[in-house]
């Protein structure tokens, strides 16, 4: 690639089927000037003066003042915002210093995600107490990747009654001093914890979670439908991978499962690898949470990217076979090896989610989780060039986060 466009200082010109909001513009182009989108839509519609510029592009006699990207039947589309995920290409975020951030970051930017949040799994204070400090130092520099938002606590104030792949021996009561301190310590790293609301101590947490902007997540939880909707009114927001480990889905006792399908005020993870939920009941899920409230997460581990074999999640062995991470029991599921752009197919090719629903799954809901929807998650004049080229069977084409083509 030449230096001026890894610079950014060449305007670009990306042309193909435009995704933005509900709609797709089939001969559309987005116009990229630094690190920022300057026009997103019809190019019928393109400002004169960008016209003028393609025209001179094309006249040999000029020097080049753009770079030019088509693709016939191509998609546009906002980069991918993947807010569970533990790892990739062989690295955990659990390890996190600057090579495993760099590693994972690299390999998950190389598949759509332009902005993540590193998620920990259950374990001793310790050692989430290094991660924080691992992530923070990272964010304090330019990333040169995908983007890290800050992170993610999966446990370790989770029911042992439904511990998935976490860890037993490190699952303990909410613990409000110790989100209280690594507030103060990193304001604003924190960005979801991931509990279990029935547990004593949760509703205490979920409220001030809450009232410092921090998502507050059910998961790996024994919670009735009772004590989840007692947990939505004191500020529980959201749920993790919907469906697995939590109380299911009963007509005569909804559960946990129950309430996340019913409840308006809690929006819905769930990993679309036709492995841990069911194609029917991600529709159903689809149909009920259309508030920008469903969000495509992957819940990768180290093995995503690589081949078959033996790894840790955490520091749980691993055993992946044919594509699919299970504990050594053979039977629990642990985390995936999905990555982004394979959960956005699966969603349109096996769901029959339309493409601009999928892209929102993907990118502009949990932006809105995230609160950064103002600068990124859809294509708009003034955002952040966090973009996707995809051809005509969804396959990634080109990726650039903050207009630099990766």
């Amino acid at each position: 690639m030449k230096s001026d466009e890894m610079s950014g200082n060449v305007p670009q010109l990306l042309y193909g089927q435009v995704v933005v909001g509900n709609d797709i513009i089939e001969k559309g182009v987005v116009v990229i000037e630094g690190q920022s989108i300057v026009y997103a839509g019809s190019e019928a519609n393109l400002p004169a003066d960008w016209t003028a510029v393609v025209l001179a592009n094309q006249e040999e006699s000029v020097a080049k003042t753009a770079k030019i990207v088509r693709l016939e039947g191509g998609y546009l589309l906002p980069g991918f915002i993947d807010i569970h995920v533990h790892g990739g290409n062989g690295e955990d975020f659990m390890d996190s210093d600057p090579r495993v951030l760099d590693t994972i970051t690299s390999f998950h930017g190389s598949q759509g995600t332009t902005a993540m949040l590193a998620t920990t799994m259950t374990a001793p204070k310790e050692q989430i107490d290094r991660v924080l400090s691992e992530v923070h130092a990272y964010m304090v520099l330019p990333m040169p990747y995908a983007q890290l938002e800050g992170v993610h606590l999966e446990g370790p104030f989770i029911s042992p009654k439904w511990p998935g792949a976490q860890n037993p021996e490190h699952i303990v009561p909410p613990n409000l001093s110790w989100i209280a301190e690594w507030e103060q310590r990193y304001p604003g790293l924190v960005r979801q914890l991931t509990l279990a609301p029935e547990r004593e101590g949760a509703l205490e947490l979920i409220a001030w979670l809450r009232s410092h902007g921090i998502t507050a997540a059910l998961g790996h939880t024994d919670a009735t439908y009772e004590e989840v909707e007692q947990a939505a009114t004191a500020g529980l927001n959201h749920a993790v991978h919907a469906f697995n480990a939590m109380t299911p889905l009963h007509h005569r006792k909804p559960g946990a499962a129950g309430a996340v399908l019913a409840d308006p005020r809690i929006e819905a993870e769930i990993i679309a690898d036709g492995i841990h939920v069911h194609p029917a009941a991600i529709s159903l899920l689809a149909k009920l949470k259309q508030d920008h409230n469903l969000i495509l997460i992957t819940d990768a581990m180290s093995a995503t990217g690589l081949e078959d074999g033996k790894y840790t999640l955490g520091d749980l062995p691993v055993i992946v076979q044919g594509g699919v991470a299970r504990l050594e029991d053979g039977v629990t599921l642990a985390g995936s090896t999905l990555t982004m752009i394979e959960g956005f197919r699966y969603l349109v090719q096996h769901v029959g989610v339309g493409i601009p629903a999928a892209s929102q799954m993907a990118s502009l809901n949990p932006a809105r989780s995230l609160h950064i929807a103002d600068r990124t998650g859809s294509l708009k004049a003034g955002k952040q060039a966090d973009i996707l080229l995809l051809d005509g069977d969804l396959n990634l084409q080109g990726v650039w986060i903050k207009g630099l083509r990766k």
